[in-house]
């Protein structure tokens, strides 16, 4: 079923939070008339909201009788309503008791406390006031939802407590991993020679007990040289097809002279932005378009090539908000495309642009701000050093530079436990 912008007055169609289109079907005749609305269900959860909060709302905007808690799944208003006059309505209750009044983010949920509605937004930290005057406030008022108070009780980190719902939902394995996921990123596990259990996505990780307990290592170890000779032999140590692709696996499409699909995404991106001037030219729907033609659209290298063709180096930070909606698109909710991501990244900063290696706590924020690397997957990346996507050294000296970003998540999950 087609799906819409759960803000109407969204139009971007990368837009990540998405519902049904209202389906409704007219029964009966004369007094005995009625509308069905087929998908009330559906389009409640992606609101994250009761749907007896809906349907109750239609009643009261309408002035019609409603059936708030239907054995048979048939929400019924009384009288005869088409489905675009109650999706102009559904907006009204979108606004009031969906969005968040500081972000206008719909990733909010209900709490009641001494007789005020409280919309707790998970992706600004704000809290702000749902409209108690209007009829439905009361309604609300008188019938917490029981899932609402029970979903207080459980330890999440901010970004994933919204997403909790939607990943369980995930059909992928039965560990609860994204779909998008192979089965080799899964229940990876250090051995005692530092290395990944075979069969491993990143088998060449080197695992954080390398680095010296106390955060610090010799200082020649670290440091890296940013000459433009010490680059241009750096990029000479890995294998030409590892340009765009940067894995080492045998399975990826290519083609007779060696290239593969990657190569010639990233050489099309390359062109591009050379056509236009810089990296950021490159209009979103049209990146998306090419990678859908070449087929990977869905493939984690092709967040490796992104991370490096799409970001102008001198203003990545800034540039990173205006990509988002493309590649979360293209992230969906896979840990393995995460990683993609920054490993491409790590490989940009470290490799191709050494200065920005002091810019990495700014990256990794704003990658995490937008949903494109969650918490749990930028502490994994951070406590240990891979030599996947660039030499062991530069991996290192990338990834203790992401040390603030770390702390900063720390220090974030315990003052949400003492919060909670």
């Amino acid at each position: 079923m087609a799906t819409i912008n759960i803000r109407h007055d969204v139009a971007d169609p990368f837009y990540r939070y998405k519902m049904e289109r209202l389906q409704s079907k007219i029964e009966g005749k004369g007094n005995g008339i009625k509308t069905v609305v087929a998908n009330l269900p559906s389009v409640a959860q992606s609101l994250a909201r009761p749907p007896a909060y809906v349907i109750k709302w239609f009643g009261f905007e309408l002035g019609a009788q409603t059936n708030t808690n239907p054995k048979d799944d048939r929400w019924i208003i009384n009288g005869a309503h088409e489905a675009s006059k109650l999706q102009d309505s559904l907006n009204g209750f979108i606004s009031k008791y969906v969005l968040c009044k500081s972000c206008k983010n719909p990733e909010t949920e209900i709490n009641i406390k001494d007789g005020r509605i409280l919309l707790d937004c998970k992706a600004c930290g704000q809290r702000t006031d749902a409209d108690i005057r209007h009829k439905l406030g009361g309604f609300i008022i008188k019938n917490e939802s029981e899932s609402g108070k029970k979903g207080k009780k459980v330890k999440m980190s901010r970004r994933d407590r919204a997403k909790a719902e939607a990943e369980a939902e995930q059909t992928g394995s039965t560990n609860g991993a994204s779909p998008h996921d192979s089965h080799s990123d899964q229940d990876n596990h250090v051995e005692d020679d530092g290395e990944l259990a075979a069969g491993s996505d990143d088998e060449f990780i080197v695992a954080a007990k390398e680095i010296d307990t106390n955060g610090t290592a010799k200082e020649e170890e670290w440091a890296i040289d940013t000459s433009a000779e010490a680059i241009a032999a750096r990029a000479k140590e890995l294998p030409s097809d590892l340009k765009r692709s940067l894995a080492f696996d045998d399975d990826e499409e290519g083609g007779e002279n060696g290239t593969s699909v990657y190569d010639e995404f990233g050489d099309w991106l390359d062109a591009q932005a050379k056509e236009k001037g810089k990296c950021s030219a490159i209009d979103d729907i049209d990146i998306y378009k090419k990678a859908k033609d070449l087929g990977i659209e869905s493939k984690s290298k092709t967040l490796t090539v992104l991370a490096q063709t799409v970001f102008d180096a001198n203003d990545i930070v800034k540039q990173i908000p205006k990509r988002a909606g493309m590649l979360k698109k293209m992230i969906g909710e896979s840990e393995k495309h995460q990683k993609a991501l920054l490993g491409g990244t790590e490989r940009f900063v470290g490799n191709d642009h050494p200065e920005l290696v002091k810019q990495i706590p700014n990256i990794l924020m704003a990658y995490y701000e937008h949903d494109l690397v969650s918490e749990e997957t930028a502490r994994g990346w951070g406590s240990k050093a891979s030599k996947k996507y660039v030499d062991i050294k530069v991996s290192r000296t990338v990834r203790k530079a992401a040390d603030p970003f770390i702390t900063w998540l720390d220090q974030a999950s315990e003052e949400e436990s003492d919060e909670e």
